[in-house]
């Protein structure tokens, strides 16, 4: 798609020898003397077209935009109908990022010719640019119907379909323009997207490779090798292609953050401080350095989520006229949707599945909105047999998704996901239904202004954060977190069949070793060479996680052997070894999760130390919720201090292990039944506002106080 110069038909006769030896320096390359030519030409006629055309071409070459714009802009007064003039035009304004004047140009050079292929094409790209993609496909499909031999084309029209979830499509389009230029890099990369988004990741990542082996510092496609490593929990592979991604670019988008992570899931902590210090000046000069949800792992305060959640908006969540859905349905039933990628064996179903199949039918119609894989397993049939409509959309576009739930007047969307991986926000940001919030898998506000609600309690949110989310707050009166009381435990084994030995002291924590900071491993090595014969079971998980912490207990003066490194099993053989422990240790500055609440339930105390965020603050909010508050520590001084004390008094730690196992029958936080009642409390209390035209409002579910915003 070259900038197009035309043969000029030569006028008037007197100025033919100046415009010829223009052309003649053009031809040459001596743009400066092209310049001198037509400006001398233009002194004598200043509406010469040619002139006019051909210095603002060379403008543009010279990447003089705005000079180049303002010759084009009279060649084209002095020629309304020259295509040519009004193609350059707007590419010229696309330069200067001028999309919708282009987009101009582009058209009234179609209306002239409708098979003029450049100006399609180009006005394909401004569509996209404008986020117009279906628009933006059928100008590609028409530049396809004049020539389908163009490599580009197909890539473009991939992209597109890329945009539109028209991913099974999108992928045959990269086919066809790498089947008619096999070394296009750009195609190769943007097959791969196209593959890791149909789950087929074997496939992406070879079409990544490949990509690099044609262009090896191209960094889009680095950057995407490396996401792909993530999720193939290759981790030092990601962290080699994130650090030439910022060798090559500094200022690549979110590659800081995605380099911090997998440092993080490595237990990488060699550069750590001054790898955070890099992200948290990038979000302080608004550049996008690190996605909300890995900022969850080590942020200290919830004003700095608010920031690093409003920046990803500013950036990703791009602006869309989404209609203001306040519609007052009257349905006999209140009908509310459930979004997830996560129906599947997964976290997020282990804690719902009790409260899907709890609701009141009487009441309440429930929908599950599926994005997520199916993985065949009996976690996935009972959730299908667990609502009224279970409805897979993996293969649908956000509009499409968020259409089909306006279609179904859905009174209430409930999304489970919010910034997390495979999350959709773009649903939400459609405005499918009068009242929205999130719950559950992000612990954190969206910043969003189509999100009305999170939902939480007094604790993970106390008054004095409220102002750092812009959602407002529907508190639930025991505990935010949902659990499900049918969860089945395995036989528990002996120690020896889990690779204990009988007479230790388990410390134990079953984290993702990302949530691992060197200050909280810092107090358990002290633990381990204060209390005799103890050791600490963690969670097997990356090669790269296990090596680098031998390494840094080593350093600490703990024998790497006193790591006992468990193997992933079954959610029900895993629950059951729990029971081996005497105490898990929590983390900060976020904390055990569904980990904390397995723990609970197989009878393992946890300790904790309660944070400045809503990530650092649920292991307090469970432990509430079951009447443990005496293992709730404010400092990781007195952290430290009542594990050791807990590890010396055998006496203590078996009351208070038969605590436990009294409270969790009793106690509200496996009491899905009473749970399930409270969300829905919540859910009617949402939905009365909006009946009576009330803007959204903090409340408290059982309670009549009105919160101020």
């Amino acid at each position: 798609m070259a900038l197009l110069f035309p043969q000029f038909a030569l006028a008037p006769i007197m100025n033919d020898l100046l415009l010829q030896s223009a052309l003649k320096a053009h031809q040459a390359g001596n743009r400066a003397e092209v310049a001198r030519l037509c400006r001398e030409l233009l002194c004598t006629d200043p509406k010469n077209f040619n002139a006019l055309y051909l210095l603002g071409f060379v403008e543009f070459q010279n990447g003089q935009f705005e000079e180049a714009e303002r010759l084009l802009g009279e060649a084209i007064r002095v020629n309304p109908r020259s295509l040519e003039a009004l193609y350059n035009r707007g590419c010229v304004l696309q330069s200067l990022h001028r999309q919708g004047e282009a987009l101009v140009c582009f058209e009234r050079a179609l209306a002239l010719n409708r098979q003029f292929l450049e100006a399609l094409l180009r006005r394909g790209i401004v569509l996209m640019a404008l986020k117009r993609h279906a628009d933006a496909l059928a100008s590609f499909d028409a530049a396809l119907a004049l020539k389908s031999d163009n490599a580009e084309t197909w890539n473009n029209r991939g992209n597109a379909l890329l945009e539109l979830d028209r991913l099974t499509e999108s992928l045959a389009s990269f086919d066809q323009a790498v089947a008619l230029k096999p070394n296009h890099a750009d195609v190769w990369n943007n097959r791969g997207v196209a593959l890791r988004r149909l789950q087929r990741h074997g496939e992406a990542l070879d079409s990544f490779t490949k990509a690099l082996s044609i262009k090896p510092d191209d960094v889009r496609a680095l950057s995407n090798r490396g996401g792909l490593f993530i999720l193939l929990r290759r981790f030092e592979d990601a962290v080699s292609d994130y650090e030439k991604v910022l060798r090559l670019d500094p200022d690549y988008p979110y590659a800081p953050g995605n380099l911090l992570q997998c440092r993080l899931q490595c237990c990488d902590w060699r550069n750590l401080e001054s790898e955070k210090a890099a992200v948290l000046q990038g979000l302080e000069a608004r550049r996008p350095v690190i996605t909300p949800f890995q900022f969850v792992a080590w942020g200290s305060s919830a004003a700095e989520h608010l920031r690093s959640a409003r920046l990803w908006l500013e950036h990703e969540g791009a602006a869309l006229s989404a209609p203001s859905r306040r519609e007052k349905y009257r349905h006999r039933k209140i009908r509310v949707a459930y979004l997830s990628a996560d129906f599947r064996m997964h976290a997020t179903a282990f804690l719902m599945a009790g409260v899907f199949e709890s609701h009141d039918r009487s009441r309440f119609e429930t929908t599950a909105v599926s994005f997520g894989a199916d993985d065949h397993s009996a976690m996935r049939a009972r959730l299908e047999a667990a609502f009224d409509r279970f409805i897979d959309v993996r293969n649908s576009s956000d509009s499409e998704v968020a259409e089909l739930l306006h279609e179904r007047e859905i009174d209430l969307v409930v999304d489970l996901k919010g910034y997390t991986a495979d999350g959709r926000p773009g649903i939400l940001a459609r405005r499918p239904a009068p009242v929205q919030a999130h719950y559950l898998g992000y612990p954190g506000t969206m910043a969003a202004d189509y999100v009305d609600y999170i939902i939480a309690d007094k604790i993970v949110i106390p008054d004095e954060h409220r102002r750092h989310y812009t959602e407002r707050i529907a508190y639930l009166p025991d505990t935010y977190q949902c659990n499900d009381s049918k969860r089945a435990i395995a036989r528990v084994p002996r120690r020896r069949e889990a690779g204990l030995q009988e007479d230790a002291f388990v410390f134990c924590c079953f984290n993702n070793g990302y949530k691992f900071s060197p200050e909280i491993f810092d107090v358990w090595m002290r633990l381990l060479q204060r209390v005799d014969n103890s050791v600490l079971w963690l969670l097997q998980d990356n090669s790269a996680a296990m090596r680098n912490l031998c390494r840094e207990a080593d350093a600490r003066g703990v024998s790497p052997e006193r790591l006992v490194f468990a193997a992933r099993l079954a959610p029900e053989e895993h629950l059951a070894r729990q029971s081996l422990a005497d105490l898990f240790l929590d983390t900060l500055p976020c904390n055990a999760h569904t980990t904390a609440s397995d723990a609970l339930w197989a009878g393992l105390p946890v300790l904790t130390c309660i944070g400045t965020t809503f990530a650092g603050r649920v292991g307090a909010s469970l432990l509430s919720a079951i009447g443990l508050p005496e293992l709730i520590t404010d400092s990781l001084a007195a952290y430290e201090a009542l594990a050791l004390s807990l590890a010396h008094d055998p006496a203590a730690l078996a009351a208070v292990k038969a605590k436990l196992l009294k409270n969790r029958d009793s106690a509200p936080l496996f009491d899905t039944g009473r749970f399930t009642r409270n969300l829905e409390a919540a859910y009617i209390s949402m939905l009365e506002r909006q009946q009576r035209g009330e803007a959204p409002e903090s409340f408290v579910v059982g309670a009549d106080e009105r919160l101020s915003p």
